[in-house]
């Protein structure tokens, strides 16, 4: 069609050309063509010429050609040609339509579309490719030339095979950090590609709120396929269809699915153009185009923006799975799926409905001790969220008394402020519950990280050290933590944790302390021993020859090659702390911690540790042994 209507513009200024040199002159005889001695001559240019600057390169016609006659016989008005007006070029006799059919239609299409605006942003506006995120440097952000000299193929690979499921915790917030930062487009690679691999792995991690800063991070006439598909998912994954709006205007104007159909429907709609968005919403109804739950969605949705007054009704009863277009959608709505729907999504629903302000505080309460485990929710975060339970249980103390998650905030209320210290620590054990739900446990030492820290360090409560220990070293407190250094026995699980988690140890572990923590052990294969090695020879603060000792004695050989260790090595030699962040986070995948083993730990940590990364492998390494 495009090509189609320009052939026809074109044959159709090509005609217009030919009748304005044909038509008549009012200007006397010899004034609109002065001598040929007067004309300067052509100077040759190496500037290219304009686009517009080739359509009137028609050879005057031989008629008007003649009509250069002597002043005294030429007639004042130039007779008009019988013949149809000339459309050939130059001498060849070629015709503006066979020129225009001698030409490619795929480069056609190209300088069409090469003629199209991508975005109204003035030059100076515009955001460069060459650094591309969301942290700088001076914000605690990477070096950007971390990845400046890298190969942009390795560094795709690295970062598309990671599932985004980590072990640690603090893997998760040290490769959420090295995403999030401003870094160089690697060599061979497109700025916006760079964004978009970088946003995909944070979606997949459930970090939307940053995936989506990462999109916006470069301008939308920029946009490449990897990141229109990474801003589709972000922008429905923070509940916001219409932040697509810019995007579906330009690059993604023609772009072909269902998924970008309704988004451009639902565009139309708030831009005034309701009508026609709920016609094309009902014809994707009608054609089965997508799921109906998803196309419902996207009617109620673009509904709110027009005056169809139209209701409708969102059934949830066939539907099997939720898909990020329906949670998306869904919480833009304002609803919350069926219970049985949200525990079949699992994670991917609790991360995104954890940070959802339009759902329930009940329901981000429950779903924020998935994302506390993972490392998407900060400690301060969970206590906020709690306050707010508590604030609302104040206002409706009738209506929630009975309410678990009242009774929670209460609970976590009282280990802040109760006046006895008795009272704090009963509420504190209370939060961290049975251990029977992993990530619930581990979520309440987070929640009580800082209410640990209240609690004063005494002979009679060691038995509670290493939990305490545990929850403090969770929001990175360790100059509290290591308070109780002088109630924890050597060989102890606390003193495990405190050897490697001390920011100012310089003393170095010998056989005695090993044994002794070995004999304490009662974790599976002794691997709560062999992880605390592992930390130590990476922070490098055990004696080489007992750590060689109690590693033949674990039988665990940290000599060991893979291709893995050695790229992780060569990125600490070269002092690269963004690459040694992507591949210690390749190195910790994994549902929980029995996947990972001594050796990985052992490089993660070392290569942190070399780079200058010392708190965040003093903090991995303490969650290693205090996880298993």
């Amino acid at each position: 069609m495009k090509r189609a209507i320009w052939l026809c513009g074109a044959a159709a200024l090509a005609s217009l050309s030919g009748v304005l040199l044909a038509q008549e002159s009012l200007l006397p005889p010899g004034f609109d063509n002065p001598p040929a001695q007067s004309r300067p001559a052509p100077q040759r240019s190496n500037a290219p010429a304009p686009a517009r600057s080739a359509a009137p390169a028609v050879a005057r016609p031989a008629a008007t050609q003649a009509a250069t006659p002597a002043a005294t016989s030429s007639p004042v008005v130039q007779p008009i040609p019988d013949a149809a007006p000339v459309t050939s070029v130059g001498g060849g006799g070629i015709s503006d339509q066979a020129l225009l059919d001698s030409i490619d239609p795929a480069l056609l299409a190209k300088l069409i579309d090469s003629a199209r605006p991508k975005s109204d942003i003035p030059p100076a506006g515009r955001r460069s490719l060459d650094v591309v995120g969301v942290i700088d440097q001076r914000d605690g952000g990477f070096p950007a030339v971390s990845t400046h000299y890298l190969n942009g193929p390795f560094v795709e690979g690295v970062i598309t095979k990671m599932r985004g499921r980590f072990v640690s915790r603090w893997g998760h917030i040290l490769v959420r950090r090295a995403l999030a930062s401003r870094l160089a487009t690697p060599v061979g690679m497109n700025g916006a590609d760079w964004a978009a691999i970088r946003a995909q792995l944070l979606l997949r991690m459930g970090e939307a709120d940053a995936a989506r800063a990462m999109v916006q991070s470069v301008d939308s006439g920029n946009f490449t396929r990897g990141l229109e598909d990474a801003a589709m998912a972000s922008f429905l994954a923070t509940a916001d269809p219409v932040g697509l709006c810019p995007i579906t205007a330009l690059t993604a104007a023609g772009r072909p699915g269902w998924d970008w159909e309704l988004s451009r429907a639902i565009c139309s709609s708030f831009a005034d153009e309701g009508s026609s968005a709920m016609a094309t919403l009902d014809k994707a109804l009608r054609r089965g185009t997508g799921s109906k739950i998803d196309i419902l969605l996207a009617q109620k949705f673009a509904g709110a923006a027009t005056n169809a007054r139209r209701a409708v009704k969102i059934e949830w009863d066939d539907v099997e799975a939720l898909t990020p277009w329906s949670i998306g959608l869904s919480l833009a709505t304002g609803l919350e799926p069926p219970e049985a729907l949200r525990a079949k999504a699992g994670a991917p629903y609790a991360l995104l409905a954890a940070r959802a302000p339009m759902l329930p505080l009940a329901s981000r309460a429950a779903a924020a001790d998935v994302a506390a485990a993972r490392g998407a929710l900060s400690s301060t975060a969970m206590i906020d969220l709690y306050s707010q339970l508590y604030a609302l249980r104040d206002e409706e103390a009738a209506a929630s008394a009975e309410d678990d998650w009242s009774r929670r905030a209460e609970t976590l209320r009282t280990a802040y402020v109760a006046p006895a210290e008795g009272d704090r620590l009963d509420a504190i054990r209370t939060l961290w519950g049975d251990g029977n739900d992993p990530d619930r446990a581990y979520a309440g030492l987070v929640l009580t990280s800082h209410a640990s820290a209240r609690i004063l360090p005494a002979e009679e409560l060691a038995d509670s050290a290493a939990p305490l220990i545990s929850s403090m070293l969770t929001a990175g407190l360790d100059r509290n933590a290591i308070k109780w250094a002088r109630f924890c026995p050597v060989g102890s699980e606390a003193w495990g944790l405190l050897v490697l988690a001390n920011p100012g140890r310089a003393a170095r572990t010998g056989a005695e302390g090993l044994n002794a923590f070995a004999d304490n052990d009662d974790s599976t294969d002794s691997l709560r021993s062999r992880f605390l090695l592992a930390g130590m020879m990476g922070l490098e603060r055990v004696d080489p020859a007992a750590a060689r000792d109690f590693a033949g004695k674990l039988e665990v050989d940290f000599n060991r090659q893979t291709r893995w260790t050695r790229a992780i090595d060569q990125a600490a030699a070269s002092n690269n702390q963004a690459l040694v962040a992507l591949l210690a986070a390749f190195g910790m995948q994994g549902d929980n911690w029995t996947r990972m083993t001594p050796l990985h730990l052992y490089h993660i940590v070392l290569a942190l540790h070399r780079v200058g990364l010392d708190a965040e492998a003093r903090m991995i390494a303490a969650e290693a042994v205090a996880r298993v």
